[in-house]
């Protein structure tokens, strides 16, 4: 794949299945560069392989039919708008606007009558975020900070806006449309936020919750009485990573917390969903120990406890061999079971666990399963796999039979680089498991060894656009887990807890010196190693230990936990669970003490609103090397988080790739691949 081939990447969301279980809407959504932004409609298919447009909005997701199958609930953003819920007849037709919400609505659910709707939408504080006319983001009032917890990665701060529950009537989608006054008639303001609900053009909204908190993951209960959602409010919220599920009724009285509810360690919480027979509430949780903050590479674990008695809290699933941490979602599932995303050894497993705790696998092997939906004995899921960006399949007994083809192009204007599987053994024994990535051509071709972020995530069997993009330009690349990764236990994740750049260096260069033993097409004078977040981090510190590479790439980079404590959204916790609080042990992990001993050109990519990893960061790593010789180049983004790479602007993603490529051929030129002519 080539930079300017990104508009091939068709992503697919969870799909929604009609509850008669004949038919199928999923959203398919891909970057633009005439737009500069994410588009994407919905596109019902059948069964039987049927297959239609559904909606034509500039960008509509999460489709959900109601539980009658009458109605098709979605979310529709327009061109450089919020997303607000649209509803429309199952069959198809006009979509009719639902909300207004100023800054957008993120997850709901349809009551099981079908005739409310609940949603979390973040409420702004009056005089900020343009509720204020005349008053932009640099004129607003100063804010006073009290809290640890205050702004986040992507979404700013976040205290002045927290999210709310809302619930909404389902239109009747046979009323008279709603025809805006003119002249004489029209309201003064009428284009401020919230303006539709206030003229009566979309129906009016009901806020149930009111704490200053965020109220996540709104479920009905199967009676429709109640709201399940998550929320952080115990008196230590500020201090802990603990969450809880709660529920509360329609009008907001009654607000019970149903979990925590004593023991020896706290639970981090999130997606509540009741059975579909009412009996029990199903639970992701991980366990934060005593502390609550003991986040370390803890998998995530499904709980369940009875409707009635939410003191009988049971765990379902063995959260040192099982983590349903990547895909946070539960599918109700029959009666009294549901459907769960397990990471494992870079696949994407679907797992049916009951409230009984049996489980049975329904999709493994080499696929990503990113979304699900059930009805009956029909269970369809979206996925991506080593030659699909996504795409939605029917479970067919223990394989998948493909409904949709989103990625046709992909595979048809692309050459789609095989991943080749390979184990190589550490130091010390411990296997290290990943896949080789080949370009074209008999070699030798420069190898990049590309380590991941997290450092708890995990490399797999999705499509990954980097390891093309780069094979593409004739360089074989080497994707690894090392310890510290996702998706191989706990134990593995959690051995470079205050042990950083230790183990987890040791695998990332044996899985190279392994690839470079085995495949005589790699060039092993011509390396390059580079990466992201974690990655950035593992890189700086691999090139402070190991001369052997001619250039790097550091990006996003974790390079000084010192200052991050203080810069990052998560820093007041992450250093020093990772790194520890002793300053010589702190040291002896920082890449930043160590940047005197590196002499590898060095790229320093970084985004100017990476809250996660700010920016400060890398200014500092790129003044060190500059100042003491080494060859390095800094390149900012402008309006970018740290999710540049994944869901940055399409054309920043492209001159991101433009600029990788253009310094990898500086150090590592390829015949797909050149240096820049002199003087060019």
């Amino acid at each position: 794949m080539k930079p300017d081939q990104l508009e091939l990447l068709t992503t697919t969301g969870t799909p929604a299945l009609h509850p008669d279980g004949s038919r199928l809407v999923v959203a398919a959504t891909r970057p633009d560069f005439r737009a500069d932004a994410y588009v994407g409609q919905l596109w019902e298919l059948t069964l039987q392989g049927g297959r239609r447009r559904l909606t034509r909005g500039f960008r509509d997701t999460a489709p959900r039919y109601s539980p009658d199958g009458e109605v098709l609930v979605f979310l529709r953003a327009a061109p450089g708008g919020k997303p607000q819920l649209f509803a429309v007849r199952a069959s198809g037709g006009e979509p009719v606007q639902v909300t207004d919400q100023p800054l957008g609505v993120g997850a709901f659910d349809i009551s099981p009558d079908s005739q409310t709707i609940v949603f979390a939408a973040r409420v702004p504080e009056q005089g900020r975020y343009g509720t204020l006319d005349g008053v932009g983001p640099g004129l607003e009032d100063a804010r006073l900070i009290t809290q640890y917890q205050y702004r986040m990665n992507g979404l700013g701060y976040t205290t002045d806006k927290r999210s709310q529950l809302f619930t909404v009537t389902v239109p009747d989608l046979d009323a008279e449309p709603y025809i805006a006054a003119v002249g004489r008639l029209k309201q003064q303001n009428a284009d401020g936020p919230g303006a539709l609900e206030e003229q009566g053009a979309v129906p009016p909204a009901t806020q149930v919750t009111t704490a200053d908190a965020d109220h996540l993951d709104p479920a009905f209960t199967a009676d429709g009485r109640r709201v399940l959602f998550t929320a952080a409010l115990g008196p230590d919220a500020d201090s802990t990573l603990v969450s809880d599920i709660h529920s509360i009724a329609l009008d907001g009285s009654d607000r019970q917390q149903l979990t925590n509810q004593g023991g020896d360690t706290l639970l981090g919480c999130s997606a509540p969903r009741p059975s579909t027979d009412g009996a029990w509430v199903f639970f992701l949780a991980s366990d934060l120990s005593p502390s609550g903050l003991d986040f370390v590479a803890r998998n995530t674990a499904l709980y369940v406890m009875p409707a009635d008695d939410p003191r009988d809290v049971r765990r379902l699933s063995d959260p040192e061999t099982v983590d349903f941490g990547d895909v946070q979602e539960i599918v109700a599932d029959g009666p009294h079971s549901v459907l769960v995303f397990n990471r494992s050894r870079g696949t994407g497993e679907l797992l049916r666990v009951s409230a009984t705790g049996e489980s049975a696998t329904l999709v493994t092997g080499p696929t990503v399963v990113t979304g699900a939906a059930s009805t009956g004995s029909t269970v369809v899921v979206s996925y991506t796999d080593p030659t699909t960006s996504g795409e939605v399949a029917v479970v067919d007994g223990t394989s998948l039979r493909p409904l949709s083809d989103f990625s046709a192009a992909l595979r048809t204007d692309t050459r789609v680089g095989d991943l080749q599987e390979r184990t190589y053994a550490a130091p010390d024994g411990t296997p290290v498991h990943g896949w080789v990535v080949l370009p074209e051509g008999d070699g030798p071709h420069p190898v990049l060894l590309v380590i991941h972020g997290g450092p708890f995530a995990q490399y797999g069997w999705g499509y990954f656009d980097e390891a093309q993009v780069y094979a593409a330009a004739g360089y074989a690349v080497l994707l690894c887990n090392p310890r510290g990764a996702a998706g191989y236990g706990q134990a593995h994740g959690r051995v470079i807890k205050e042990a950083m750049g230790t183990v987890d260096l040791d695998d990332v260069l044996a899985y190279l010196d392994g690839a470079l033993a085995e495949y005589d097409a790699l060039d092993g004078e011509r390396l390059g190693v580079m990466g992201g977040s974690y990655g950035g981090y593992l890189t700086a510190w691999t090139i402070a230990h190991d001369h052997r590479f001619r250039a790097a790439i550091v990006e996003r980079g974790y390079l000084d936990p010192p200052s991050f404590v203080g810069s990052s959204d998560i820093g007041w916790f992450f250093s020093e669970q990772y790194t520890g609080t002793d300053p010589a042990q702190v040291e002896a992990q920082n890449p930043f003490a160590k940047i005197g001993d590196v002499r590898t050109p060095a790229f320093v990519i970084h985004s100017e609103e990476d809250l996660r990893c700010p920016i400060e960061q890398a200014q500092r790593y790129y003044t060190a090397l500059k100042k003491q010789g080494v060859e390095t180049e800094l390149l900012v983004f402008p309006g970018e988080t740290h999710e540049l790479s994944r869901s940055g602007s399409p054309w920043h993603r492209r001159q991101r790739f433009d600029h990788i490529l253009r310094w990898w051929a500086k150090y590592l030129p390829t015949g797909a691949n050149p240096s820049a002519p002199a003087g060019g």
